[in-house]
């Protein structure tokens, strides 16, 4: 008898010991910023950041202080990592997902992603019961992973048997996928124009004067757009119209449904790099839509406060320009830098 109780009394210890590890594991992708009053007290926003190029690594979690600090809301901020537990922009090295389960809203910024397929279950689940999701940037395209048996259909030049997903998830959920760029990025910025029939939609209170460094993209979403591009000749605010481009979607709404699932709400915007989260108006529209998504209406007020929360200093949006050498423990709390870390730069051959 004594043996089968010391036997069960190591194997707890063991099961104990080894949901210890993966706890931490886990706890090593993400930062956590929790809210103490306002209407967000006791909902949870899930951030999930990886995407190669607009540096969604660091305008994700100055989203996610301010919709906790100012608003009471619990954030989870996931992110992509390397191989010694640092952040590395566009990684499909991500894990944690399973707290999208109770999640009251996921804000998506990832680009080509290939996850394990745990998390991608994780996330599967989330859509099939009609999660809140708000896009940025380069979700329309959110995962290249054609070749996965079992989530390929997500991939955003998915053209398989299961023809409802054909493009993958940015066309089936948010209604588009990666088109094309429209104008020349990093030459060419955008002012956001406002739909007239849509000035007053909720997600629209309050937001005036747009104006956003990310170059436009090809959009013809299906779904009801509320702002649209003007691709301006220049990276300033006053530069000149671009006269050969029409007005196209940079910013929309949709109610999605996949197969087996629920009806959820989606927002979607072409824009939203580190550095066009600047301009108040954007950042604005992008806080709204995160109320807007999750039924809460009411609490969009034209004067709700949507200022930084610690110190906001942006990179400039490219390939090679992100912050080596940060840990998502590195942004922990209110007052650290988003981003320290020095800027990588591809050693010449």
């Amino acid at each position: 008898m004594k043996s089968i109780s010391l036997f069960l009394f190591l194997s707890l210890l063991v099961l104990l010991h080894t949901n210890a590890v993966a706890q931490t594991d886990v706890s090593k992708y993400r930062v956590v910023y929790k809210g103490e009053s306002g209407p967000g007290v006791g909902k949870h926003i899930v951030f999930i950041a990886t995407d190669h190029e607009y540096r969604g690594e660091e305008s994700l979690p100055e989203f996610a202080r301010i919709l906790a600090k100012r608003y009471g809301f619990t954030c989870t901020v996931i992110f992509a990592l390397d191989d010694k537990g640092n952040i590395l922009p566009g990684s499909s090295n991500l894990k944690g997902l399973a707290v999208l389960d109770k999640a009251d809203l996921m804000v998506l910024f990832t680009r080509f992603s290939n996850f394990p397929d745990e998390e991608m279950q994780h996330f599967d689940n989330y859509l099939k019961r009609g999660g809140s999701i708000v896009a940025f940037r380069t979700s329309t395209h959110a995962f290249r992973n054609k070749e996965n048996p079992k989530w390929g259909h997500y991939s955003y030049d998915y053209d398989g048997p299961k023809a409802a997903w054909k493009d993958g998830f940015g066309e089936y959920v948010l209604g588009e996928t990666w088109v094309s760029h429209y104008g020349t990025n990093h030459k060419q910025s955008s002012k956001i124009l406002i739909e007239d029939s849509k000035k007053n939609h909720p997600i629209m209170t309050g937001v005036k004067d747009m104006w956003v460094q990310s170059g436009g993209y090809t959009a013809y979403p299906k779904g009801e757009v509320l702002a649209r591009g003007q691709v301006l000749n220049g990276m300033t605010r006053d530069s000149e119209p671009d006269k050969t481009k029409e007005l196209l979607a940079v910013a929309w709404t949709k109610n999605y449904k996949i197969e087996g699932g629920k009806t959820g709400r989606s927002f979607t915007t072409t824009h939203g790099a580190s550095e066009d989260i600047l301009n108040d108006g954007f950042r604005r529209m992008a806080v709204n839509a995160m109320f807007w998504a999750m039924g809460m209406e009411k609490s969009i007020k034209p004067t709700n406060n949507i200022a930084f929360v610690g110190p906001y200093k942006p990179t400039t949006f490219n390939f090679d320009g992100y912050k080596t050498n940060v840990k998502p423990a590195d942004l922990a709390g209110w007052d650290s830098l988003i981003m320290p870390g020095e800027v990588f730069k591809r050693k010449s051959k």
